[in-house]
């Protein structure tokens, strides 16, 4: 990979500019942001004030701020808390694919999504941090709402080589013991590895009161298999190898990429994580405004991809 990479997308960030990503379900935390508290006393005290933005409820106006300053701004308190957001990114040898139809890896794009999220979840006061995997977790940052955080962030993933064998499932197992305060995990994942392992471990992080949130990033070689004529397969994760005519078993294999995808969909809507599915072919900026719009549309939920 070129040593010099950069995943701040100014076309993204300004395409979701007036979009928010929130928890759907109740957060908990000690400062000030977009997310209601599960934590309700007696008495709902007033807080703060910030300024207004689409999406807000209107009651919450406050007319005689607006007299004196002729701008718009909403009343907080205290019930409202921020949601604490761990993005957990796949750095496994499988997500340096990257196909003839796509202009960056899976691992770039899964990158680029995750750091302007990050920026944008940073606007809202949201912290974020970070954990990147393989066999497991090489790096834990603890999330924070510093201004300094995304950079931090976006540093670390800049830095990584993916390598080594996909170990989603055992390393989530190793962090639910290790993230004690409850959150919104955001999975960034091509999903090639021991599917029930990462299922039972995600049960026991929603068990915990984690929301989470299951983002695939694929290439469309992945479910295509586009190519012509022999070839040589590597496994990218191992040793293995083989040479074959694509043709001879192209319809069995896309049978089968078909009932992996629709498994994944079910089992996690089964389970109550939202799921999206994004392909590296496709820019950014378009599937990242259509998830986040879904999302505030259906009231906090993702759609299924």
């Amino acid at each position: 990979m070129p040593p010099s990479r950069t995943y701040s997308d100014p076309d993204t960030i300004a395409q979701i500019a007036d979009l928010t990503l929130r928890s759907r379900r109740l957060a908990e935390g000690g400062i000030s942001g977009q997310h209601r508290s599960p934590f309700h006393g007696f008495n709902i005290e007033f807080a703060s004030y910030r300024e207004y933005t689409p999406g807000d409820d209107l009651r919450r106006l406050d007319w005689r701020v607006f007299a004196r300053s002729d701008r718009h701004y909403i009343k907080q308190y205290e019930e409202e808390s921020n949601a604490r957001v761990t993005f957990v990114v796949d750095a496994s040898a499988s997500m340096n694919y990257r196909g003839s139809k796509a202009a960056l890896s899976k691992f770039d794009y899964g990158a680029t999504l995750v750091v302007t999220l990050a920026m944008l979840l940073a606007r809202q006061q949201d912290p974020v941090g970070l954990v990147l995997f393989d066999e497991d977790a090489g790096t834990v940052l603890a999330p924070s709402a510093t201004q300094s955080q995304v950079t931090v962030m976006s540093g670390l993933l800049e830095g990584c080589v993916p390598a080594r064998k996909t170990e989603l499932g055992g390393m989530l197992r190793s962090l639910a013991g290790r993230i004690r305060r409850r959150g919104l995990l955001v999975i960034v994942s091509d999903l090639f590895t021991d599917l029930e392992a990462v299922y039972d471990s995600l049960n026991r992080l929603r068990f915990q009161g984690h929301e989470v949130l299951v983002l695939q990033v694929l290439d469309r070689d992945e479910i295509e298999l586009p190519f012509d004529g022999p070839t040589l397969f590597r496994d990218i994760e191992g040793d293995e190898e083989l040479y074959a005519e694509p043709g001879a078993f192209r319809l069995a294999y896309r049978r089968a990429m078909d009932e992996f995808l629709d498994g994944v969909s079910k089992e996690c809507g089964a389970r109550g994580y939202d799921h999206v599915r994004f392909f590296t072919d496709t820019p950014l900026s378009v599937s990242l405004s259509s998830f986040l719009h879904a999302r505030q549309e259906a009231g906090g939920t993702g759609g299924r991809g």
